[in-house]
């Protein structure tokens, strides 16, 4: 069978938001389902990883079609909001900064990609037809792309599968949005109208589906996860006592009760503070850079701009603790970043900062990968951070994660394949 994927993120692009299907499109043909990639010609990525072209393979037809993009314009105006992604809102904006984030919020809904909807539909509708595709897949955020998907169904009758790699009001930065009355209820019906008319649903976790189940009955869950690396190198562990965060930290994920704990471990024991070593690779708020200094921690951590995926696996790897934050936003319990599957595969104890009753402790308590903390709970996080440390003194410090083949891509993608044979089927 042959499926069309309508996807914004692709390589060049980097970050979290491209893997998913890039690795899907890797693995689908191994189950008789050739994949057509649609994305963007000339896009305005905020983070771009050119390693990450290699990965496409080869034999993979890539359709590409321009788009207009106004936040290069918009940010002219105000030149701090240039390159940065949506998670990053500004709390403390200048006077051009509000108005600007006003325009964003109500004036392109559902996103400043709804200038690609147009063109993408007249392209691809006959497209579907001449090229007898049995399924049409898009990928979201940004979400403007499930309108394409929800128009050309409308007109061809294909098959549509609508894939949620985050929520869509329920994003953990929609509450920041300066959005008024009238736009929230229209972002509203747009979420619905996409849930009720595609013939399928994937999310990537247990509370999503709970959240959509009510409407549409063909929801399944189809976690992100880990694929093998193309050349697997020894690494050496970190001689130091060293926690590392893979991945952006925004103002909503900065954890503050990390800060507070090992600025009180620093404090009661001079080996510790001679053996912390922090890692935060990834573009951070800042807001986090402010409380790191704010609690006297600057000699101990390490900021690292974004780094080639390659890169970020030795990185993990190397690791003697991994280090996962939530987002403190209302949708906490729901949030699974992308990169916990890639932290399970390396095998490393993860310290995780989060609801310890959401989708992301059922992971790590699943697999035995590590322990969620709650986002206020310091005292049960150093004690943790102090098991892991004695450990790690007597050189014992270990990760003993388990059952973690399902999360692998391969198998992920063979659930996929089951998804869209039985839409083509029906």
């Amino acid at each position: 069978m042959k499926v069309l994927l309508i996807t914004y993120y692709w390589p060049p692009a980097g970050g979290s938001g491209v893997q998913r299907w890039l690795k899907f499109v890797k693995y689908l043909p191994s189950f008789d389902v050739i994949p057509v990639v649609y994305t963007v010609k000339d896009p305005d990525y905020a983070v771009e990883d050119e390693s990450l072209l290699s990965e496409v393979p080869r034999d993979v037809e890539v359709i590409r079609e321009s788009i207009w993009e106004p936040n290069s314009i918009l940010s002219k105006f105000n030149p701090k909001e240039q390159q940065k992604s949506a998670g990053f809102i500004d709390p403390n904006p200048s006077f051009v900064g509000r108005q600007i984030q006003y325009v964003r919020a109500n004036f392109f809904i559902p996103d400043a990609r709804k200038f690609w909807i147009k063109p993408s539909v007249k392209k691809l509708t006959p497209f579907v037809i001449e090229n007898k595709i049995d399924v049409i897949i898009t990928t979201g955020p940004p979400h403007s792309l499930h309108l394409i998907g929800a128009e050309i169904k409308k007109r061809t009758g294909v098959k549509w599968l609508a894939d949620f790699r985050d929520p869509w009001t329920n994003i953990d930065y929609f509450h920041s949005l300066p959005l008024t009355q009238k736009a929230k209820e229209k972002h509203y019906q747009m979420e619905t109208m996409v849930l009720k008319q595609a013939d399928a649903v994937t999310v990537v976790g247990n509370s999503m589906k709970e959240e959509f189940i009510d409407r549409n009955d063909h929801v399944h869950v189809l976690t992100n996860g880990f694929d093998e690396p193309s050349k697997t190198e020894e690494v050496l562990l970190d001689k130091k006592f060293s926690i590392c965060h893979i991945g952006m930290m925004n103002a909503d994920r900065n954890p503050k009760v990390l800060w507070q704990a090992l600025k009180e471990l620093t404090e009661a024991s001079a080996d510790f503070k001679k053996d912390l070593l922090v890692k935060l690779i990834g573009k951070c708020d800042q807001e986090v850079y402010q409380s790191v200094s704010d609690f006297g921690l600057q000699e101990h951590v390490s900021f690292i701009a974004y780094v080639p995926h390659k890169d970020v696996l030795r990185f993990q790897r190397s690791a003697q603790v991994l280090l996962l934050a939530v987002n403190n936003v209302p949708s906490a319990k729901s949030l699974i970043t992308g990169k916990i599957f890639e932290y399970l595969q390396s095998q490393r104890p993860v310290i995780g900062i989060g609801p310890v009753d959401g989708d992301l402790a059922d992971i790590l308590n699943e697999t035995g990968a590590g322990q969620v903390i709650d986002f206020d709970d310091i005292v049960a996080l150093k004690q943790l951070i102090s098991s892991y440390y004695k450990l790690y003194k007597s050189g014992k410090l270990q990760g003993e994660t388990r059952n973690i083949d399902r999360y692998h891509r391969k198998h992920l993608s063979r659930d996929l394949a089951d998804i869209l044979k039985s839409l083509s089927s029906n």
